[in-house]
Formats: structure tokens, sequence, C-alpha cells
């Protein structure tokens, strides 16, 4: 029975470490993400990185507009405490989904 559950042990760890492995590769990094925010924040660049496609041609358009460059930047700081909280939703989502598709 011992055999077994190292078996078993050492199967989930290996379903894990697959997991981990691919999420590194296919995750998204609130440092990069960050990088972008700097340079193309208010053009929704973060936004477009971390798969928040809606609201980031929301910005950018509003960002096109006189009025909507004040919203935009409004967001754009707003969206410098949003980011780190975004990136580990998508990446907690894809761990699931992997999760998922290896069992």
């Amino acid at each position: 029975m011992t055999e077994n559950n190292q078996a078993q042990q050492s199967y989930r760890l290996q379903k894990q470490l697959l997991i981990e492995q691919r999420l590194s590769g296919e995750g998204k990094s609130a440092a990069i993400a960050y990088i972008l925010w700097a340079l193309l924040g208010l053009f929704g660049a973060p936004r477009f990185y971390l798969r928040q496609t809606g609201t980031a041609i929301a910005m950018l358009i509003l960002t096109l507009t006189v009025f909507g460059t004040i919203i935009s930047t409004i967001w754009w700081l707003i969206d410098a405490f949003l980011i780190p909280g975004i990136a580990r939703n998508y990446n907690d989502a894809l761990r699931q989904k992997l999760a998922y598709q290896i069992l």
C-alpha cells in the first residue's frame, strides 16, 4: 500500500511540475505589464497583454478623444494598482485550465 501511495504522490508531483512549467511559459508577468503600463499605458497596452481586450479597446478609443484622455489618465493611474491582481487572476485561471487538461 505504501508503494501505491508513493506512486500516486510521485504522479501528482509530476502533474504539478508540468503545470508550473507550462504556466511559466504561458503565464503573464506583472513586471512586463508594468513596463507596458509605463510606456504605453494610456493606449491600453498592459490590458491587451493581460488579455483584457474589451477594456483595452475602450481605453484606446477614449485616449484618442480630448475628453477621453482625461478619463484614460485617471484609468491609467488606477491600473497601477490593478495590474498585479489582473495578472494573478489570469495565471490562476490558466493554472486551473492546465490542471483540467492534464487530468
